[in-house]
């Protein structure tokens, strides 16, 4: 593909907690920002913050842009503001292209893409890790799929906001291994810390009974390191991401599963625990609040030891 067009003027749909800074950083690396969202305050402060007038209508967006790029909730959240009745995609023109950054299900981004393959838009999935303070400093992992040209093509824009780029294949593999990431640390998160309910009830030391475990089964381990002993026992609760949105990324793993006929007992009873969790606790509360429904039972807060 050696007609693709340069990309100067993004559209970039979506000003939440991760949207807003990876917006922020595209728009100090020279792009043009077109910002939306139904959140009136967030587009004020970005206008201030980096200039540019934001968008208020959709359709008017898709037309003066080369680039869309989408950070939603979820998929069906994507689809409406590209494909529905005022979406962005009415007017996108030949060879624009649309950038899926959400964490969204792989079957939808497949979907969309079809869709607008008769327009001649260039579709990817570019689903990031690293949380919101990652999204802040301009260090997240991105995952790509898609055309291999086309990624290739996108890359300075995800070198804008990432630190490392990992091409998957074609397009929906990136949300498909977003999906099966976020299952990994959805699962052992709670194991870690049913494991630690329990030691913490029996009685066991903490220093004791972490020094164990991280000798024996820890080892250097992401939900441990990031969310255990940085949010749980500090009590700081903030890695900036809701439970339900955990809930909801680890269900397309399991609807992706089932999908492609691969059996799923361990992440569809990952997923009820975190759709439990997300009804008793609250969908907003901060994921690693999850601590809370062991700890509410056994009458106990887990507070690592001094040197934690």
């Amino acid at each position: 593909m050696n007609d693709l067009r340069p990309i100067k003027r993004i559209g970039f749909i979506g000003l939440g907690r991760m949207g807003y800074p990876m917006a922020g950083h595209l728009a100090g690396a020279g792009f043009k920002i077109i910002p939306a969202d139904t959140n009136v305050e967030a587009l004020a402060s970005f206008e201030r913050e980096h200039g540019g007038a934001a968008a208020h209508d959709l359709e008017a967006l898709g037309a003066d842009v080369d680039a869309v790029i989408t950070m939603l909730p979820t998929s069906a959240i994507v689809r409406d503001v590209l494909l529905g009745e005022t979406g962005a995609a009415k007017s996108l023109k030949e060879g624009t292209f649309v950038l899926d950054m959400s964490t969204s299900n792989p079957n939808d981004t497949k979907a969309l893409s079809e869709a607008l393959a008769p327009q001649g838009i260039h579709v990817c999935d570019a689903p990031v890790a690293g949380g919101v303070v990652f999204a802040k400093d301009g260090t997240l992992d991105i995952l790509v799929g898609g055309d291999a040209a086309v990624a290739e093509h996108i890359r300075p824009l995800l070198e804008a906001m990432g630190k490392t780029i990992h091409y998957c294949g074609p397009v929906g593999s990136a949300h498909a291994m977003k999906a099966i990431n976020n299952y990994v640390n959805a699962a052992v998160l709670p194991v870690y810390l049913e494991a630690i309910t329990a030691g913490a009830k029996f009685g066991i030391d903490m220093a004791t009974l972490l020094g164990s475990l991280e000798a024996s089964t820890l080892g250097r381990n992401h939900p441990y390191e990031k969310k255990v002993k940085k949010h749980v026992f500090t009590r700081a609760f903030a890695t900036g991401m809701d439970m339900k949105l955990i809930a909801k990324d680890v269900q397309i793993a399991v609807d992706t599963m089932n999908d492609i006929g691969v059996p799923s007992p361990m992440s569809s009873v990952t997923a009820a625990l975190w759709w439990e969790a997300s009804e008793k606790l609250g969908g907003t509360s901060d994921q690693s609040e999850i601590a809370k429904y062991w700890e509410q039972p056994a009458g106990l807060e887990l507070m690592g030891p001094s040197s934690e």
